[in-house]
């Protein structure tokens, strides 16, 4: 039988990315907060914060070391990991992250260095293309490292734009 691993988040990082190279290999991690309202049972709105461990590998790891910051709201899509080692003392230790596969920056007024970047990355020469990252919303991945897809690309017309 076949299993389903797939994370969807929507939340603020904790921090800026910590960055570390194994091997010239890069690797990004941050804390991410998201968090939930609800009315508990007397009416009172109360916010419940969960914090996450994500991990960001290689290229995409290159794309939020030079963009992401502290407070930024991001949507991350991934999968969940654990992993298990031994600290300085011999106690083992074991933490579940998210590895994530592609994210998309959803804080706005967060231009010129995107727009800068992915035309020096990309040589961008479309106008329309450049008002697209000037919203600061784009989508980077790991499997095509520094491709974009814009929200327009994700929107559906009728039924029959459907691909199912």
């Amino acid at each position: 039988m076949i299993g389903v691993n797939k994370v969807i988040l929507i939340g603020n990082l904790g921090k800026d990315p910590e960055i570390v190279m194994f091997d010239n290999v890069k690797k990004a991690s941050f804390p991410l907060a998201t968090t939930e309202q609800y009315k508990n049972h007397e009416g009172i709105k109360i916010d419940e914060t969960e914090w996450h461990n994500i991990v960001c590998w290689r290229g995409l790891a290159d794309v939020a070391d030079k963009f992401l910051k502290k407070s930024m709201q991001v949507y991350i899509e991934g999968k969940l990991k654990s992993r298990q080692w031994e600290d300085r003392d011999g106690n083992k230790r074991r933490t579940v992250e998210v590895v994530a596969e592609n994210f998309k920056i959803l804080t706005k007024n967060y231009t010129m260095q995107n727009t800068n970047y992915l035309n020096s990355q990309q040589n961008v020469e479309s106008h329309d293309m450049m008002d697209e990252f000037s919203t600061g919303e784009f989508t980077m991945d790991t499997d095509n490292n520094l491709s974009e897809i814009s929200s327009d690309d994700l929107r559906f017309k009728t039924n029959k734009d459907l691909p199912f």
